[in-house]
């Protein structure tokens, strides 16, 4: 019996122009190619919209797109030229790009080819804007087949589309992009020898991977930092894939390459094909083509009128053409500071990422002789651990673009005596450090996590970087500590604490649990002051920052305890308490704070939870069921929990925004929404 489905179309079809004879704006004309996109027009749309971003208070990423300008001008060129009964050119190809940080150079192709206005362009990264941080599926279905963002996942699922297509009997290709970096990742090798494998049995449609191989990767150059990929690129042969070398920027050469591979016959493909492009990270811009990251971020600053010589140096002595000049001029031009904000400038509280406080305290601890390393995945310039590595080179390990790996190795050395701290963004370690972090405990061989760009606090790169599960992903594995300090200070603090434990839990042969820590992104008061009587500093306990004389009491952790405080200011007799152990649930505490309050004459209590985290298996859920129970089970404690609410995201995706402060807001978690949530509850 044949279970195999009927050929089905696909639900949303891919952005196309009206007919094979559109051309693009700024279109060349090479040879026998079709006419193409000039790369230097899709590199001035990428600077154009990133100043745009950077504007609104964003951050972008130009050097991985930039390096895609040719590649990507000659395929679509050829894309566009495949016809089919429908005139849908997705009937005959699956383009998936696993690149996300690259993904606005395919915003930037949309817009020339007059699929998207350039308007759009202009609101990249902002809220209401489907141009996201990284290719958003669930936002922008005809523009990204699928969402891109962790590097590598895109891979393995474009191989389910070739077998999706192999069974539903569709004439179409899978042409996958995919960095080098990327291909360090566990997933990407699994799918590597996979898509080869299962392709020599007949039941893989063909698929063409296309490799950007430069090198480079967000902390610099892959083979210094970590290894040469070229054993990598090596292996390909041997695991059945057909390789063809290629230069990246040789725009004749990629559009004849793609022609050739599009109008091949499916039965003609023999092997799976992998394209290695060589690219150059930041290229058209001579000092981000030479910076050691390629210009992984956008170099200019907001209102910045080096747009003018940026623009300029990538038209390569031509005239830069006048829409793009006057594009650039409303750019630069700086809007009026209202006298509300100088005022504010001129007496600011001193603030820093959190993250600033985890390089202080492995610096110094190593510096008092604990045997701390670092095992990093790509960005310790962005976790707070770059410090170390700068003084430690010695005691300093990256294993390039694998969370999972890391972990694990993390786990070794921890099982020999080492205090290993690891780091990556919140939404890669929590997902592909889950199963060795698992393993870790079982091993007895407990390790330390630095993860950050929590919540929404990796605002502007959208979904696939908030990590909205993460407490509830990690804080049921038993053995597993899960820390949020609010400030910097109280980072250094309790990572010094969490080196100290461990490294005496290893001279005195006994267990100890792994800590994760968990941070934002953006910057925040160094310290906190408290206003109530000074707080246990005791591991697992809760800390009362401000202890108030009315029946509010608003709970949060990491980086929405600084909107607790300010709604504390407009509710005037809030009590805010910091619930920094996440995963710890102290009876003593909280059993203590209501017997003295009640003393004191409060006798009824509304409590708000707040997080930036999903509500169902929020920490907020699970606080107050061990609440309820723990009071119900208190005969001494004679007080009232009158309300209670849980403000956290209610099951949804973030999506992009230029600051955390926008989706806090869209999201009901911001102080804003503190109040009126309290005040709900007063009346």
């Amino acid at each position: 019996m044949n279970h195999h489905h009927s050929p089905v179309a696909r639900k949303t079809t891919q952005l196309r122009p009206k007919d094979v004879t559109t051309l693009p704006d700024y279109a060349l004309k090479i040879d026998a190619c079709p006419p193409l996109v000039d790369p230097r027009a899709i590199r001035s749309c990428l600077a154009l919209m990133d100043q745009a971003a950077v504007n609104g208070g964003s951050a972008c990423h130009w050097g991985g797109p930039s390096a895609l300008a040719e590649l990507l001008s000659a395929l679509y060129a050829n894309v566009y030229q495949l016809k089919t009964t429908s005139g849908n050119w997705d009937e005959q190809l699956n383009l998936v790009n696993d690149i996300g940080h690259a993904h606005n150079a395919f915003y930037a192709l949309y817009a020339l080819y007059k699929l998207i206005s350039y308007q759009e362009l202009n609101g990249f990264r902002s809220m209401n804007s489907k141009l996201t941080g990284h290719g958003e599926g669930h936002l922008f279905p005809e523009g990204v087949l699928l969402s891109n963002g962790p590097l590598g996942s895109t891979i393995p699922q474009a191989q389910g589309l070739a077998l999706g297509d192999k069974l539903n009997k569709n004439l179409r290709k899978t042409l996958c992009f995919v960095s080098d970096g990327a291909m360090m990742e566990g997933e990407v090798k699994e799918a590597l020898a996979a898509i080869p494998g299962m392709f020599s049995k007949n039941i893989l449609n063909p698929f063409i991977l296309v490799i950007s191989d430069n090198n480079t990767k967000l902390s610099g150059r892959i083979e210094k930092d970590s290894f040469s990929m070229q054993p990598t690129f090596d292996s390909l042969s041997p695991l059945g894939w057909e390789t063809i070398k290629l230069d990246g920027h040789n725009l004749a050469a990629c559009s004849q390459l793609f022609q050739e591979l599009l109008s091949r016959p499916l039965e003609s493909f023999k092997k799976p094909i992998a394209i290695i492009a060589k690219t150059i990270k930041g290229y058209g811009i001579k000092s981000t083509a030479e910076s050691s990251s390629g210009g992984h971020g956008y170099p200019l600053k907001a209102y910045d009128e080096n747009l003018l010589s940026f623009l300029k140096e990538l038209w390569q002595g031509a005239e830069v053409p006048a829409f793009f000049q006057t594009w650039a001029q409303e750019l630069i031009k700086k809007p009026a500071t209202d006298s509300a904000s100088k005022s504010a400038s001129a007496n600011p509280t001193p603030t820093d990422k959190v993250q600033a406080g985890f390089g202080k305290a492995a610096v110094a601890s190593k510096q008092k002789g604990i045997p701390v390393l670092s095992v990093t995945s790509d960005l310790p310039g962005s976790t707070g651990i770059a410090p170390f590595i700068k003084s430690f080179p010695e005691a300093s390990f990256d294993v390039g673009i694998a969370e999972s790996n890391m972990v694990s190795v993390a786990t070794g050395l921890s099982k020999v005596g080492f205090v290993p701290i690891v780091d990556t963004f919140a939404a890669f370690g929590v997902t592909k450090g889950n199963l060795p972090l698992i393993m870790s405990s079982l091993s007895n061989a407990p390790i330390i996590a630095l993860y950050t760009h929590t919540g929404f606090q990796d605002a502007a790169d959208g979904a696939s970087h908030q990590s909205l599960t993460y407490a509830s992903a990690l804080g049921s594995i038993p053995g597993v500590d899960l820390v949020a300090p609010a400030t910097s200070k109280e980072a250094e603090e309790l990572l010094t604490l969490a080196i100290e434990r461990q490294n005496q839990s290893w001279e005195k042969n006994i267990s100890c649990p792994s800590t994760i820590f968990f941070a934002g992104r953006e910057n925040f008061p160094v310290e906190v002051t408290y206003t109530a009587t000074s707080p246990s500093r005791a591991w697992g306990l809760p800390r009362t920052l401000i202890q108030g004389n009315g029946p509010t009491v608003l709970i949060s952790y990491g980086p929405l305890v600084h909107e607790c405080l300010k709604a504390a200011e407009v509710l005037k007799n809030a009590t805010v308490i910091n619930h920094l152990f996440l995963n710890h649930f102290d009876a003593s505490f909280y059993v203590d704070f209501f017997k003295s309050s009640h003393s004191q004459g409060q006798k009824k209590w509304n409590i708000i939870f707040v997080e930036d985290h999903q509500k169902i298996g929020g920490v907020g859920s699970w606080f107050f069921s061990k609440l309820w129970e723990t009071l119900s089970n208190a005969s001494d404690v004679h007080t009232t929990i009158h309300q209670v609410a849980h403000l956290a995201v209610q099951g949804e995706f973030g999506q992009s925004a230029y600051t955390a402060q926008e989706l806090y807001a869209h999201h009901g978690l911001n102080a804003q929404a503190i109040v009126k949530q309290a005040k709900q509850m007063l009346t």
